[in-house]
Parts: C-alpha cells; sequence; structure tokens
C-alpha cells in the first residue's frame, strides 16, 4: 500500500485536500488504486481551498462506470450563477483493467470501496485514492488499538529512561 506523502520542494502543486483517516480503523485495506475524477469548474476552485469531506463517502460501480457517492466539496463563493450540487456523484476515471478488478472484489463477501485520500498531484490534476478493503470486527478494532496504545506507552518509557 502507497501511503501518500506529503508536499516537497521540487512539487509545488502537490496537495492533500482531505483524508479519510477513520478509514484505515474501520477496514482492513487490501489494495488502494489512484483515480482520476471528473469535476466542474466551481468545484475544483473550492478544491484549492481545501473544501472537501469524504469521511462519510464510498465508492461504487454500476452500469460498467466507477462513481464516488456522497462526497462533499462545499460551494465556491465566487460562482454565483454557475454553482455546483454539494453532494452529488461525481464519475471517477480509472482503466477497465482496474473497473474489472474493483467490481469482482466487490463481490465478493464483506469487500468494499472506500476513499483514503483526496489530493492535487505533482501536476495540480485532482486525484482521489480508493481502497479495496474488507471491513474489520470490533476484536479486530480493539486488536489494533491496544497495539498502538501499547506502542506510544513504550515510546514514552524510552523518552523518560533513554
Amino acid at each position: 500500500m502507497a501511503q501518500v506523502k506529503s508536499s516537497t520542494k521540487s512539487d509545488p502543486n502537490y496537495k492533500v485536500i482531505a483524508e479519510n483517516r477513520r478509514a484505515r480503523f474501520d477496514y482492513a485495506i487490501e489494495e488502494d488504486v489512484e483515480c482520476g475524477i471528473v469535476l466542474e469548474g466551481s468545484e475544483v476552485k473550492s478544491l484549492r481551498e481545501g473544501g472537501a469531506n469524504i469521511a462519510e463517502s464510498y465508492a461504487a460501480v454500476e452500469d460498467g462506470e466507477l462513481w464516488l457517492v456522497n462526497s462533499y466539496i462545499a460551494p465556491y463563493k465566487q460562482a454565483k450563477t454557475f454553482t455546483h450540487e454539494e453532494r452529488r456523484r461525481r464519475k471517477l476515471l480509472v482503466s477497465r483493467k482496474q473497473l474489472s478488478d474493483m467490481w469482482n472484489a466487490t463481490q465478493r463477501k464483506g469487500m468494499t470501496l472506500v476513499p483514503l485520500v483526496m489530493y492535487f498531484n505533482h501536476r495540480g490534476m485532482a486525484k482521489i485514492k480508493i481502497g479495496i478493503a474488507k471491513g474489520k470486527k470490533a476484536h479486530d478494532k480493539r486488536e489494533a488499538t491496544a497495539k498502538r496504545d501499547w506502542s506510544r506507552q513504550k515510546q514514552r518509557l524510552l523518552k523518560d529512561h533513554g
């Protein structure tokens, strides 16, 4: 799984817009895919200002196309007459092979498509990383939390006594 790196001086256009941090807690991510997004002009302007939320959204394969459902992009204040609908379904752009793999994965028991992060790449194009994931059970979440808490406690002990 590739993590999205933070902005560097060599990539002035690179910028994370929205991140779904809860996704890695609630789901076991098996694979992630970078997708393009079909956006309107006022949506791009709003994203440049950082007005987006993908925490409650999901992706779905319908009629041979990939869609981002229930994502929020804030209205752009300067676009008075040509504004966009805030929670509309947005088409995602992937290759036919990737689309086929995603459709096959969602047909298996418990697999879903979860948006992980929305960002502008080094060329300034809006992209979204979709994870092919399986939902975690409650005991898996408790185990992950205990492991994280133990590593934090261990780091504190080493800092205090090291």
